[in-house]
C-alpha cells in the first residue's frame, strides 16, 4: 500500500536508484498558501549532507518541483504533486548485493513477497522515499499553521547515552538535532565510535504536537493514538512508538498514572495529550525508537537468493546513525495525522455544519 490518510491523503512513488521520488497530496483545502521556500528547509533539515555528523556521504540537493495544485502561490483545491530528482545514485555500489540478502534489510522479505526486488540501494524499501513524505509533511503543517499548532522534533538518545533536558528550540540547531545540550558532545562521540568501527548505532527520538485543540480523533477505530503510532511505525528503521508515558505507564499505578484535572487544565500529561483516542488540548508527546543502520561494513552471515551461504561486508554510502536524520520524518508523518484528524473533524457537531452554511430555521 503506498497510500495514506483520510481527508488529507498522501500517495508516495518512486525508488532510491530509479529517477527521483515524489509524491501526490489530495484534500488540501483550496486557498492555503504554499509556502515553497518552507517546504524546502524541511527536506533540507531530512537531506543528507557529507558534514552532518551520522549522515550518509549521498549528495543530494532534494529540490521539491511542484507540479500540480498550486496557482499564483496558493492550493487550487487540487492534488499537489510533488517531485524529487535522484542526483547522486551510485548504483553500481549494489552490483555485488544483486543476488545477496542484506541482514537487517527487506532484501529478504521483499523478494519473498515479490520474487523480484531492485537491489541498488533497497529500492523502494530504501529510507530514501522518505523524502516525499517530508514534503507532504511540510504542507500538513502549513494547515496547522493556520490554528497555531506545530510539530518538534529533537534527538532524545544516541544509543545508550539519554539527554535529560526537552530543548526542542536548541535541537535546531543542534549537528545532530540534539534536545539535551549537555549530552550533545558524548551522543556526537557515540555516533563516531560507532562509524570508526564500521558499525552503525540507533537513536531515540522525541515528538512535541503544541496547539493542537481538543476533539481530534475519530473512535472506535480511528483513535488519533493508534493512527500516530502507524503513522511513525511506518517509518523505516522505527521499532517502537510510545505516546505520553508509553511502556512506563505499566509500572504505576492508576493515582499515579492518571492525570487530574484542576481549575487551569490537566495536572500533568502522562496520557501524552490523548484520552480515548481524541486530542485533549495538552501537549501531545511521542517517543520513537530507531534500530541502528543495517547497512555495515563489518563482515555479517548471510544467504543469497539460492540459499547458498555466503558472507558479505556492505560497501557504499550509509548514515551510521538513522535516527538523526529520522526525527524530521517524524515531524511530518505527525503533522499529516493531525492535520487529516483536523479536516476529518469538521463535520463531526451540527454547530460546524451551520457555522459554513448558515442556521436556515
Amino acid at each position: 500500500m503506498n497510500s495514506f490518510g483520510y481527508r488529507l491523503r498522501l500517495t508516495t512513488f518512486g525508488e532510491s536508484h530509479g529517477a527521483g521520488i515524489g509524491c501526490v497530496l489530495d484534500g488540501v483545502p483550496a486557498g492555503l498558501k504554499i509556502d515553497e521556500t518552507f517546504i524546502q528547509s524541511d527536506l533540507d533539515r531530512r537531506k543528507p549532507k557529507s558534514d552532518r555528523v551520522g549522515s550518509t556521504k549521498r549528495n543530494e540537493s532534494d529540490r521539491a518541483q511542484i507540479l500540480s495544485g498550486v496557482f499564483e502561490g496558493v492550493c487550487t483545491g487540487a492534488p499537489i504533486a510533488i517531485f524529487i530528482a535522484n542526483e547522486n545514485a551510485k548504483s553500481g555500489d549494489y552490483d555485488e548485493l544483486r543476488d545477496v540478502f542484506r541482514p537487517g534489510h527487506a532484501d529478504f522479505s521483499w523478494f519473498a513477497k515479490y520474487g523480484v526486488r531492485d537491489h541498488r540501494g533497497g529500492g523502494r524499501s530504501s529510507a530514501r522515499e522518505s523524502a516525499a513524505r517530508v514534503g507532504a509533511g511540510a504542507i500538513a503543517k502549513l494547515i496547522l499553521n493556520e490554528i497555531g499548532a506545530k510539530v518538534q522534533s529533537g534527538v532524545l538518545a544516541i544509543g545508550d547515552v539519554w539527554g535529560e533536558k526537552l530543548d526542542f528550540n536548541y535541537a535546531q540547531t543542534s549537528p545532530i538535532f540534539a534536545l539535551d545540550r549537555y549530552r550533545e558532545a558524548e551522543q556526537i562521540a557515540a555516533i563516531e565510535a560507532a562509524r570508526n568501527d564500521g558499525d552503525s548505532i540507533g537513536a531515540t527520538v522525541k515528538i512535541l504536537a503544541s496547539g493542537i485543540p481538543a476533539g481530534l480523533g475519530e473512535p472506535l477505530y480511528g483513535k488519533l493514538d493508534a493512527k500516530l503510532a502507524e503513522a511513525l511505525m511506518g517509518i523505516n528503521a522505527v521499532k517502537a512508538v510510545e505516546i505520553g508515558a508509553g511502556t512506563r505507564a505499566a509500572a504505576l499505578r492508576g493515582s499515579q498514572n492518571n492525570d487530574q484535572i484542576g481549575s487551569s487544565g490537566f495536572l500533568t500529561d502522562n496520557a501524552g495529550g490523548i484520552l480515548g483516542g481524541v486530542s485533549a488540548g495538552t501537549p501531545i508527546y511521542a517517543t520513537i525508537s530507531f534500530k541502528p543502520t543495517p547497512s555495515i561494513h563489518k563482515t555479517q552471515k548471510t544467504v543469497d537468493i539460492r540459499a547458498n551461504e555466503r558472507e558479505i561486508s556492505i560497501k557504499g554510502r550509509h548514515d551510521s546513525c538513522v535516527g538523526v536524520r529520522g526525527g524530521v520524518v517524524c515531524e511530518a508523518m505527525t503533522a499529516l495525522v493531525l492535520a487529516d484528524a483536523l479536516l476529518a473533524n469538521l463535520g463531526s457537531k451540527t454547530a460546524h455544519i451551520k457555522a459554513i452554511y448558515g442556521d436556515k430555521k
